[in-house]
């Protein structure tokens, strides 16, 4: 029996997600020949966390289903066993990297990795607080009646994720829709498996668009890379943070394939393998600071699996007034940042191909390390020219967002200062990560470990 991790990091109140991801554990371990971790990494406040550790100690015992609710105060003790036990240079600095005092999708992800290595888990499937699972006929994820022939079941991810990930290409085809997959790939191991989300737009910019369509596209354009025409820009920016639109869960359709790095969210993901190599940039503030897996499983040209099991998004109230809204803008524009040396790399993965991989077909960590140090010494001239629109075009925009180019001006120095030190702190991160993997398999589990109910 395999051990998986499914895993949800929360800084916000999110009962219903809670309960809702332990129905698609149990799920899981109803289904397949696995153990699930359920694992809910918690950066609440106290009265946030202590409702989730009642709403965790509640939850109905399941056969298969092993609960895990860690604060910070516990994944502080568990990164400190980790990395003292890797030998790697620097322990307080990968501990900051790893557990920043500022909100990081990178490093809580990481986090996970990490932990589900302890716990013995071969894979990771990630959740988000802020999503729930689609419905069919008003139940919760009834099954749709995909090819594999289960009987009707939750419309839960997971269900396609077990069915392939960690499997050799050539045996997974049996249990897809469809493939568009070369042959050459057959002998390979299916390294990720994943879907969208349906609903609002991933990044909270919707209001740009209906402003200003032309704003909304010159500012979405920077996330391209800068010798882009302004026609490819555009068409990329009307394909950005959009999901798979509104079409509701009706019935199972997976393809074996290279995945198209647009095509799926982190809301809605399973990495098996991947993870233990190369870990997430680790940058705080920064909206897309977890999706570099994403990227590299295409770019190395490993198989992947792409489903319809739909996540639903919705945003929390919080980002869209005061300082909610300066912080989510902030993020937003460090992201676009942040693509000076992402865009590099992901350019440089793409040429590489399979050369990323050794002859077992494992991600060659030193080959991204080397990728990611050769970025850091970009010239930033195309990060002053991303604040230099932001500033023009959100003026345009009046109101508050005219009062956010105020702060974003007065930010400027501190904000390229963070961009370049992100991607090299990265590289730091990168070059130890399998070593962090193999501490946490060490010291880790004496901290983590419970018997499944």
């Amino acid at each position: 029996m395999r051990r998986i991790c499914l895993a949800l990091p929360t800084n916000r109140s999110c009962l219903p997600a809670i309960s809702a991801l332990h129905d698609e554990a149990a799920y899981a371990a109803a289904h397949f020949d696995v153990e699930v971790h359920m694992l809910v990494l918690d950066s609440c406040g106290a009265e946030a966390f202590a409702r989730h550790a009642a709403a965790v100690g509640a939850l109905p015992s399941t056969p298969g289903v092993v609960t895990h609710h860690l604060g910070e105060a516990q994944q502080r003790d568990f990164l400190r066993a980790a990395i003292g036990a890797s030998g790697a240079d620097k322990p307080d600095l990968l501990l900051d990297l790893m557990l920043p005092e500022a909100l990081s999708y990178g490093a809580c992800t990481n986090r996970a990795f990490l932990v589900a290595a302890a716990l013995g888990c071969v894979s990771v499937h990630r959740r988000d607080s802020d999503s729930r699972y689609q419905e069919l006929a008003g139940e919760a994820g009834q099954d749709g009646g995909g090819r594999d022939g289960t009987a009707p079941g939750a419309a839960f991810p997971i269900h396609h994720e077990l069915l392939t990930l960690g499997r050799r290409a050539g045996d997974a085809a049996a249990a897809v829709t469809a493939t568009d997959l070369d042959p050459r790939h057959a002998d390979k191991p299916v390294s990720m498996v994943g879907a969208s989300f349906v609903g609002e737009m991933s990044v909270d910019i919707a209001e740009i668009r209906e402003i200003d369509p032309d704003a909304y596209h010159e500012v979405v354009g920077l996330w391209a890379p800068f010798d882009w025409t302004a026609e490819r820009k555009r068409e990329f920016a009307d394909d950005s943070f959009r999901g798979a639109g509104t079409e509701p869960f009706t019935a199972d359709h997976s393809t074996l394939t290279h995945v198209d790095p647009m095509r799926v969210d982190m809301c809605n993901i399973a990495f098996q393998g991947v993870q233990e190599a190369v870990p997430l940039l680790p940058a705080t503030d920064t909206i897309g600071s977890d999706y570099f897996l994403i990227h590299l499983v295409h770019d190395a040209t490993l198989p992947g699996v792409l489903h319809n099991r739909n996540i639903v998004n919705y945003y929390t109230p919080e980002r869209r007034t005061g300082p909610g809204f300066t912080a989510y803008q902030t993020r937003f524009a460090k992201f676009f940042l942040s693509m000076l040396y992402l865009n590099f790399v992901y350019d440089r993965m793409e040429r590489a191909g399979a050369s990323l991989l050794d002859g077992q077909h494992r991600v060659r960590t030193g080959a991204i390390v080397e990728l990611l140090w050769e970025s850091s010494r970009l010239d930033q001239t195309e990060n002053v020219q991303r604040l230099d629109v932001l500033d023009r075009v959100y003026r345009s925009l009046g109101g508050r967002y005219a009062e956010f180019a105020d702060v974003l001006a007065d930010s400027r120095e501190r904000l390229l200062d963070e961009a370049r030190r992100d991607i090299e702190e990265f590289a730091v991160l990168t070059e130890v990560w399998p070593a962090l993997v193999r501490g946490a398999r060490t010291a880790g589990p004496a901290l983590l470990q419970r018997q499944p109910d």
